[in-house]
Order: C-alpha cells, then structure tokens, then sequence
C-alpha cells in the first residue's frame, strides 16, 4: 500500500478545541467529531470495502457540514484568537481530515498505534543503555514484533516461541506465514 498523509480527528479533537476560549464552539465540534466517530464505531472489524462503502455514504457528508460550520464560526471570532487558529489549522489540513473516507483499511485515527508505542516512549531515558545504536535497532525490532501480535490478539510469547521453532525448516518464501494474523489459529489468544 502506498504512504498517505492522513490528518488525526484524534488529534485535532484532542489539541485543537481544547482552547477553552468559546465553550459552545468547542462542544458543538466536538459533537460534530464524535459522530464520525459513532459510525467508525459501527463498521470497526468490517472489510475495507463494506467500511468504504458505509464512509462514502454516512461518514463522507459530514466533514463538509462541519467545514462548512467552521468558516461560518470563523467569521465571527477574532482571527487573533485561539479558537480561529484552531478553526484554521482543522480547515488548513481538510484533504488530509477526509483521507479516511477513501480507503476502508485506513482508521480514522492512529489511537491504537500510538497507544501500542507509548511504552516506548515512557522508558525512553531507560533505552540509553543499549549499548549501541545497533542494540537499540534491535530493541525496536522486537518491541515492533510484540505489539504487532498484541494488536493481532495473538500471544506475544506463544507467537515467538512458534515461528522460533519453525522458521529453521520452512521455505523462505512462505515467511508471511509466520504474520501473526496467518498463524493465530495455531496459538493461545492474548
């Protein structure tokens, strides 16, 4: 699949309308968000092709409300303000917003991936002591390796124990079987 640049509502929802500056701007786009968020909701664990399907029909004319809201909103505040630079950043950034709606294998949001590297990011200052740069290379293999499975519900350990004891004699190039999305059946759930 190619790279995308896709905006985050998780971000945008996050950092752009907690300005606190017009209280009733702030809940009435936040409520806007949230109800993209209600259909994402609905549709999680659906095929892409049913997940755009549903985009295209319930998802996709919201953001053009909510944009067009926003430009009127925008004419009433002072464009000094916290909330127009708000306001601006969501519209400056609109294709990037709609990306989702597109392609159903895109979430809305990359919540869940950086959820997964916020432990990461957390013992940062432990990961000093590496040794090397190529014991952090590494230590980023692995924890990409176990957050991989974890995201796939399967058992980090059991996973690795699996493709440990089988990779020797399985042929090269059938190594996708050892994803742990194509051997799940064979292991413990996480």
């Amino acid at each position: 699949m190619d790279c995308v640049h896709k905006f985050i509502y998780g971000h945008n929802n996050s950092t752009s309308y907690n300005q606190g500056e017009t209280r009733a701007l702030t809940t009435e786009a936040l409520r806007r968000i949230a109800e993209l968020y209600r259909i994402e909701t609905e549709i999680r664990g659906k095929p892409p092709d049913q997940r755009k399907s549903v985009r295209q029909t319930e998802a996709c004319p919201l953001p053009d409300d909510l944009e067009r809201w926003l430009r009127t909103s925008l004419e009433k505040l002072s464009r000094k303000s916290d909330t127009a630079a708000a306001i601006l950043y969501a519209l400056n950034l609109r294709p990037a917003l709609t990306r989702y709606c597109d392609n159903g294998a895109i979430e809305i949001d990359n919540s869940a991936a950086e959820r997964a590297l916020r432990g990461i990011a957390i013992g940062r200052r432990n990961y000093l002591f590496a040794g090397a740069d190529s014991g952090g290379e590494r230590a980023a293999a692995i924890y990409s390796l176990i957050d991989t499975a974890k995201l796939g519900g399967v058992d980090p350990e059991a996973w690795l124990r699996h493709v440990l004891a089988n990779i020797a004699e399985h042929p090269v190039n059938r190594v996708g079987d050892f994803l742990p999305w194509n051997c799940a059946a064979q292991l413990p759930s996480a």
